[in-house]
């Protein structure tokens, strides 16, 4: 038995993100409807959703050391996920997106400052962690994500990554990849039509054992030979902003996976995480423990005792403190 069932590589960033009715016109001004302080990137917010439905997760990856940089670790361990695998670079500073969001048209736009921390050099990737993971969850075809990658399949894990933006080098090397889980803006450049059936399967002989696609409010389409072709629904609720809406999917599907579900099964389930977190602010608070999934699956009926707390939580500030009181949301 692995001591980790998920480990993933990211540079974390902060996300400001700030909700309003209408985006405001030059020289204009408008209110804020909500505010919050949460943790960004694809992997790294896809393992909390991992994590949040009771995953033993590892994170691999870099920060600065400045607050964001702190935030983000501290974020990890409130979540219960292993951040001996992650660097922090002194004098350096950690990325921050300003996310914001409207009502309107349910979009998003992001104003962001990269961070000057440095990625982790192949010498610093922690090989215990990737020997003893299921599965390895990446973002981008980078040298060092590549060689996580291959570290991990060669002590017997899979290999699951949220192809978001098109990349040919993600394409060059995907053989190595295990679970191909992508966007519809990377389907759209792949193809030119919408025979989803056909080209599933065309990437499903490329390679990958698992192929989804996710088509934001229509649901999802996917190929694997257990499950067959599937093209699933989303689940009808009341959108309040969709930041992080594909991170949270793809951590949730490689959990049914763990789980033991086929693909349409992880894929139902990864819906039900995706569509709930959506109906709040930010990519991270709205995610749902196992128990608020289930009884949404079940029901149709969100419970929100537990993820209005989180919601207030990060509301607050930066919360940087060892001792928050945020253990009692995650740690029952």
């Amino acid at each position: 038995m692995k001591k980790f069932e998920v480990a993933g590589y990211d540079m974390p960033c902060v996300d400001l993100a700030v909700n309003v009715d209408v985006f405001p016109k030059p020289n204009g001004g408008t209110g804020i409807n909500a505010l919050s302080w949460q943790g960004g990137g694809k992997v790294a917010s896809g393992m909390v959703a991992s994590a949040r439905l009771g995953g033993k997760c590892a994170m691999l990856g870099g920060v600065g050391d400045d607050d964001y940089g702190k935030f983000c670790l501290r974020d990890f361990e409130r979540h219960g996920i292993d951040v001996s695998g992650m660097r922090t670079r002194e004098g350096e500073t950690t990325s921050l997106s300003i996310v914001l969001s409207d009502r309107e048209t349910n979009g998003r736009s992001i104003v962001y400052r990269r961070g000057t921390a440095q990625a982790l050099t192949v010498a610093e990737l922690d090989r215990e962690i990737l020997e003893d993971c299921q599965w390895f969850f990446m973002s981008r075809a980078s040298e060092v994500c590549l060689e996580a990658a291959r570290l991990a399949k060669a002590a017997g894990a899979k290999v699951i990554v949220d192809a978001d933006s098109y990349s040919s080098e993600l394409m060059e090397h995907i053989d190595i990849i295990d679970a191909f889980v992508a966007s519809e803006f990377f389907y759209n450049v792949m193809f030119h039509d919408k025979n989803y059936e056909e080209n599933c399967k065309k990437v499903f002989a490329m390679g990958p054992s698992i192929v989804v696609f996710t088509l934001g409010a229509q649901g999802c389409v996917g190929y694997s030979e257990e499950s067959g072709f599937f093209n699933l629904p989303s689940f009808d609720v009341k959108v309040q902003d969709t930041v992080g809406a594909g991170d949270v999917f793809h951590g949730a599907y490689v959990m049914g996976l763990v789980k033991g579900f086929n693909a349409k099964e992880a894929a139902r389930l990864a819906t039900g995480v995706s569509c709930i977190k959506c109906t709040r602010i930010g990519g991270r608070a709205g995610i749902p423990d196992w128990n608020t999934l289930q009884h949404f699956l079940d029901t149709g009926e969100i419970d929100y005792t537990e993820i209005d707390r989180r919601v207030e939580f990060y509301g607050k500030k930066l919360q940087l403190s060892e001792t928050d009181g945020f253990e009692t949301l995650f740690h029952k």
